[in-house]
């Protein structure tokens, strides 16, 4: 079955909740900082990217933001890197 297509506005909101309710409270800082500062200014393309990075595992993306490990060549790109740079902010 495939998703209905959402407008952008509710895509949006979508995944405005997804990254502020992680699971961890670490993660809800360091992603929905980084996502609630910046989500209004995503492309359609950006959108994309967030949604793949939000299905990641809550216990990788930790490691990775706080840099305790390096990101995994198939997740480096520059959404990630900014989110690492960013530090949640």
């Amino acid at each position: 079955m495939t998703e209905p297509v959402l407008d952008s506005d509710t895509r949006r909101r979508r995944l405005l909740f997804r990254a502020t309710h992680r699971g961890t409270h670490e993660n809800d800082l360091l992603i929905g900082g980084f996502v609630t500062a910046r989500l209004a200014a995503f492309t359609e393309d950006e959108l994309t990217v967030l949604e793949r990075l939000l299905d990641l595992p809550d216990a990788d993306l930790a490691e990775w933001l706080t840099r305790r490990q390096p990101i995994p060549p198939e997740h480096d790109h520059p959404m990630m890197r900014a989110m690492v740079e960013a530090g949640g902010k």
